[in-house]
């Protein structure tokens, strides 16, 4: 009976973390270009997309997306330097954020595909 419990709190997890999987890594996409230069908005980006990217490699993998958290993980190891440091990014490190993302994104829909196949 526990298990059962269990398996449909993990379900209702998982739904609410697949629907919204897409729009938080298109939010971070965007925010991207917004993390560098000196409109002086650049940290709140990084620090949000920062937690973001961080919440996703941490219930990706519980839910049945580890690769997507693995993705997660590169995409938030090139924002790490800057969130520690409270600052933004430099064109280099936006670049590899984006690279980062863009991963993020295929792997992420590839996982999402097949969930959505086997009717999770």
């Amino acid at each position: 009976m526990y298990a059962d419990e269990f398996e449909l709190r993990i379900a209702k997890v998982r739904q609410r973390f697949a629907t919204s999987l897409e729009n938080k890594i298109e939010v971070a996409m965007i925010a991207a270009d917004r993390m560098s230069g000196g409109k002086g908005s650049e940290i709140d980006h990084v620090q949000d997309s920062y937690r973001c990217l961080h919440n996703i490699c941490g219930v990706g993998p519980t839910v049945g997306f580890a690769a997507t958290g693995d993705a997660a993980r590169a995409a938030e190891s090139a924002l790490m330097q800057a969130y520690q440091e409270k600052r933004a990014l430099t064109d280099e490190e936006v670049q590899n954020l984006k690279t980062a993302l863009e991963h993020l994104r295929d792997i992420a829909a590839s996982e999402l595909k097949l969930m959505y196949e086997r009717g999770h």
